[in-house]
């Protein structure tokens, strides 16, 4: 049998045209030829590029954030409803109706004009008329001193030393107010009790006039006084029982707003404060501002006298 014929001519095309179409089919990429888009690494962004996106724009003048506040806010009282005391009175009573006359206390807040940062009023005050408490003191001095002696008679019901260092380190703070002998503040400094009863604000300390020399008379003032703090602008305390007359009240309101004003000129050197309003509420009652007066005109023929609280 005779081998097949091929024309030269023939193959040579058929040769060039697989070629053609095996390079079409699958291109050699160089090293050095850039990928297609697709296939490229994504693009570096820079904040050169970004810059007039990100830009600032200008905000309107009305729309700037305003400068914070360095002092309190204190309402405007010329268009405030204010009472009388006994108005006050006879609407916090109102209030309270179906609860025991001792059970309900009336409480008073005074309202300063003073700066967020500064010194602030802090106090105790005996009231003509006190407010009853459960108040248990503690007095740090020896049991069987005349120091001890006189603080159980005014009313103490913990005195002692050693043993009340050993109660309070195992945890057991049973006080509510903790006052200590002069002659024992040695014995205290050295019990290191500081951290104990520092955060609770019982630490006795000269400052705080808690270290005293007549520890009886001490307790007779302090179970019969009450404490006042400021807090964002506000002094607040129990200023009467719900069955306190107006009278007894008006006594009340005079003793702790003289008091206030004495602690804010003692410290008018450093903050300047001011007193701006005075509101009256009840446990379970609203509070109402007071404008100063006893009584009006229509408080069952009350006399009208001034309170000296504004």
């Amino acid at each position: 049998m005779a081998a097949p014929r091929y024309c030269p001519s023939c193959l040579s095309l058929a040769s060039q045209t697989t070629t053609t179409l095996f390079r079409a089919s699958t291109p050699r990429i160089s090293p050095f030829t850039p990928l297609p888009q697709t296939q490229q690494q994504p693009a570096v962004r820079y904040a050169s590029a970004n810059a007039l996106k990100y830009r600032r724009k200008d905000v309107p003048a009305s729309q700037k954030r305003k400068k914070a506040r360095s002092t309190f806010l204190v309402p405007d009282l010329r268009n405030a409803i204010q009472f009388s005391l006994v108005e006050a009175m006879r609407y916090l009573r109102a209030s309270e109706v179906g609860r025991p006359p001792t059970s309900s206390k009336y409480e008073l807040h005074l309202r300063l004009r003073t700066p967020k940062n500064g010194a602030v009023v802090r106090n105790r005050l005996r009231l003509p008329h006190p407010v009853k408490t459960d108040l248990r003191i503690c007095v740090i001095a020896p049991p069987d001193s005349p120091q001890g002696q006189a603080a159980k008679t005014a009313g103490a019901v913990i005195v002692g030393e050693e043993e009340v260092f050993l109660a309070i380190k195992d945890g057991r703070v049973e006080f509510d107010r903790c006052l200590c002998h002069t002659d024992s503040l040695a014995l205290l400094q050295k019990a290191n009790l500081g951290r104990i009863l520092g955060p609770k604000g019982l630490m006795p300390s000269v400052k705080t006039n808690t270290v005293v020399k007549d520890v009886g008379a001490s307790v007779r003032e302090m179970a019969g006084a009450s404490e006042y703090r400021e807090r964002f602008g506000v002094v607040r305390m129990a200023i009467g029982q719900l069955g306190f007359s107006a009278e007894e009240m008006q006594r009340n309101i005079r003793a702790f707003v003289e008091s206030v004003k004495r602690d804010m000129q003692g410290i008018s050197d450093q903050t300047a404060k001011d007193l701006h309003e005075v509101v009256l509420s009840s446990t379970n009652g609203p509070g109402l501002s007071l404008n100063g007066a006893f009584s009006s005109g229509e408080d069952g023929g009350v006399g009208a006298r001034d309170v000296s609280t504004l």
